[in-house]
């Protein structure tokens, strides 16, 4: 099985990692701590506490080897070293909105760092796909559920 690269900022790795380090070091003794207090209630097949620390357990550790496999997937890319003369991942993209004269302001950014009241956009978004490739000046052409809507590139810029 071939796994593609995901592309992700550094500062989207370092929360991951930071999620990780919590799970593994606080969360997944904390839970191994609930199971055997709720072992120690009895029966097993009619105890709720135990049932739910089961429940949290099989979470943590799903969450644990989700974790792990987007950093080992991981294209780590430092949006301050970037230079291009086009929208490209990591980029802070400045947007007008041509029917509403809103400006819009969207950092692309990797699938878990995704953020839309942050104003960070996934590279998988319809949008970040339309805004990549084009430069400053360009209409960028959005197909959405409420209908089309044309954008234009103010500016973007890296940081």
């Amino acid at each position: 099985m071939k796994t593609d690269r995901q592309p992700m900022t550094v500062a989207g790795k370092a929360r991951l990692e930071a999620e990780l380090k919590q799970l593994v070091q606080v969360e997944r003794p904390a839970v191994i701590r609930a199971i055997e207090e709720a072992r120690g209630h009895g029966d097993l097949s009619e105890n709720a506490d135990y049932d739910a620390a089961k429940e949290r357990q099989a979470f943590v550790e799903a969450r644990i080897g989700d974790i792990q496999g987007k950093l080992a997937n991981a294209e780590v890319v430092d949006t301050s070293e970037l230079k291009s003369e086009k929208v490209i991942f990591g980029a802070h993209v400045k947007l007008l909105d041509l029917e509403t004269d809103e400006e819009l302001n969207y950092q692309i950014v990797g699938e878990d760092e995704a953020d839309v009241k942050g104003g960070k956009i996934s590279v998988f978004s319809p949008l970040a796909r339309s805004m990549i490739g084009k430069a400053k000046g360009d209409l960028v052409e959005l197909k959405s559920p409420k209908g089309e809507r044309e954008l234009e590139v103010i500016d973007f810029y890296f940081k």
